[in-house]
Protein backbone atom coordinates (compact mmCIF):
# COMPACT_ATOMS: atom_id res chain seq x y z
CA UNK A 1 0.00 0.00 0.00
CA UNK A 2 1.12 3.24 -0.80
CA UNK A 3 1.90 5.76 2.13
CA UNK A 4 3.53 9.31 2.95
CA UNK A 5 5.72 9.26 6.16
CA UNK A 6 5.54 12.17 8.38
CA UNK A 7 8.79 12.79 9.65
CA UNK A 8 7.70 11.91 13.25
CA UNK A 9 7.02 8.25 11.60
CA UNK A 10 10.43 8.13 10.72
CA UNK A 11 12.06 9.47 13.02
CA UNK A 12 10.68 6.69 15.38
CA UNK A 13 12.07 4.27 13.31
CA UNK A 14 15.34 5.23 13.43
CA UNK A 15 15.38 5.99 17.12
CA UNK A 16 13.20 2.49 18.16
CA UNK A 17 10.28 3.81 19.64
CA UNK A 18 7.33 2.38 19.47
CA UNK A 19 5.49 2.15 16.48
CA UNK A 20 8.40 1.80 14.99
CA UNK A 21 7.49 -2.24 14.02
CA UNK A 22 4.51 -0.40 12.00
CA UNK A 23 6.51 1.69 10.26
CA UNK A 24 8.94 -0.30 8.88
CA UNK A 25 5.54 -2.29 7.20
CA UNK A 26 5.24 0.45 5.61
CA UNK A 27 8.75 1.06 3.65
CA UNK A 28 7.94 -1.15 0.70
CA UNK A 29 6.02 1.69 -1.00
CA UNK A 30 6.64 5.12 1.72
CA UNK A 31 6.56 8.16 -0.21
CA UNK A 32 7.71 11.39 1.86
CA UNK A 33 8.19 15.21 0.84
CA UNK A 34 11.59 17.22 1.06
CA UNK A 35 10.16 19.33 3.61
CA UNK A 36 9.99 16.12 6.20
CA UNK A 37 12.64 14.59 5.01
CA UNK A 38 14.67 17.71 6.08
CA UNK A 39 12.81 18.44 9.46
CA UNK A 40 14.01 14.08 10.08
CA UNK A 41 17.29 15.54 9.24
CA UNK A 42 17.47 18.43 11.35
CA UNK A 43 15.80 16.78 14.32
CA UNK A 44 18.44 14.13 14.40
CA UNK A 45 21.33 16.53 14.09
CA UNK A 46 19.88 18.31 16.90
CA UNK A 47 19.90 15.29 19.05
CA UNK A 48 23.54 14.59 18.21
CA UNK A 49 23.26 12.75 15.33
CA UNK A 50 26.01 13.92 12.78
CA UNK A 51 23.86 14.49 9.50
CA UNK A 52 25.97 12.47 7.30
CA UNK A 53 24.77 9.86 9.14
CA UNK A 54 21.51 10.75 9.03
CA UNK A 55 21.24 10.95 5.75
CA UNK A 56 22.37 7.88 5.28
CA UNK A 57 20.01 6.10 7.74
CA UNK A 58 16.73 7.62 5.60
CA UNK A 59 18.36 7.00 2.23
CA UNK A 60 18.88 2.95 2.97
CA UNK A 61 15.19 3.39 4.01
CA UNK A 62 14.56 3.69 -0.26
CA UNK A 63 11.59 5.94 0.77
CA UNK A 64 10.62 7.53 -2.46
CA UNK A 65 11.27 11.83 -2.09
CA UNK A 66 9.04 14.51 -3.57
CA UNK A 67 9.92 17.70 -4.20
CA UNK A 68 7.83 20.53 -2.39
CA UNK A 69 5.61 21.27 -5.35
CA UNK A 70 3.76 24.32 -5.98
CA UNK A 71 0.54 22.89 -5.65
CA UNK A 72 1.18 21.17 -2.83
CA UNK A 73 2.49 24.61 -1.03
CA UNK A 74 -0.59 26.03 -2.43
CA UNK A 75 -2.32 23.37 0.19
CA UNK A 76 0.13 23.74 2.63
CA UNK A 77 -1.07 27.44 2.98
CA UNK A 78 -4.39 27.54 2.58
CA UNK A 79 -4.91 24.74 5.00
CA UNK A 80 -2.90 26.94 8.06
CA UNK A 81 -5.66 28.82 8.94
CA UNK A 82 -7.78 25.82 9.98
CA UNK A 83 -4.78 24.23 11.83
CA UNK A 84 -2.61 26.39 13.32
CA UNK A 85 -4.98 26.19 16.74
CA UNK A 86 -3.64 22.71 16.61
CA UNK A 87 -0.07 23.44 16.35
CA UNK A 88 0.32 21.80 12.67
CA UNK A 89 3.33 22.49 11.09
CA UNK A 90 4.84 23.60 7.32
CA UNK A 91 6.27 20.11 7.62
CA UNK A 92 2.92 18.56 8.84
CA UNK A 93 1.15 20.40 6.04
CA UNK A 94 3.32 19.59 3.92
CA UNK A 95 3.06 15.83 4.64
CA UNK A 96 -0.98 16.25 4.53
CA UNK A 97 -0.60 17.86 0.96
CA UNK A 98 1.31 14.68 -0.54
CA UNK A 99 -0.94 12.32 1.09
CA UNK A 100 -3.51 14.07 -0.70
CA UNK A 101 -1.50 14.76 -4.05
CA UNK A 102 -0.73 10.82 -3.85
CA UNK A 103 -4.02 9.79 -2.48
CA UNK A 104 -2.26 7.71 -0.10
CA UNK A 105 -3.01 7.58 3.62
CA UNK A 106 -0.50 9.92 5.72
CA UNK A 107 1.58 7.85 8.32
CA UNK A 108 2.54 9.45 11.81
CA UNK A 109 3.26 9.44 15.51
CA UNK A 110 1.73 12.62 16.33
CA UNK A 111 -1.84 11.94 17.82
CA UNK A 112 -3.55 15.16 17.45
CA UNK A 113 -3.59 14.08 13.36
CA UNK A 114 -6.04 11.87 14.47
CA UNK A 115 -9.18 14.75 15.30
CA UNK A 116 -7.92 16.82 11.97
CA UNK A 117 -10.08 15.93 9.03
CA UNK A 118 -7.93 17.81 5.37
CA UNK A 119 -9.53 14.91 3.03
CA UNK A 120 -6.64 12.84 3.87
CA UNK A 121 -6.85 9.67 5.86
CA UNK A 122 -4.76 9.15 9.01
CA UNK A 123 -2.85 6.00 10.22
CA UNK A 124 -1.30 6.79 13.88
CA UNK A 125 1.51 4.24 14.59
CA UNK A 126 1.17 4.58 18.44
Amino acid sequence: MTVVLDSSAVLALILREPGSVEVASYLKDAHMSTVNYAETLGRLAMGGMPIDIAHWLVQRMQIRLHPFSTDQAYAAGGWQPDTHHRGLSLGDRACFSLGRELDAPVVTADRVWADIDLGVEVVLVR
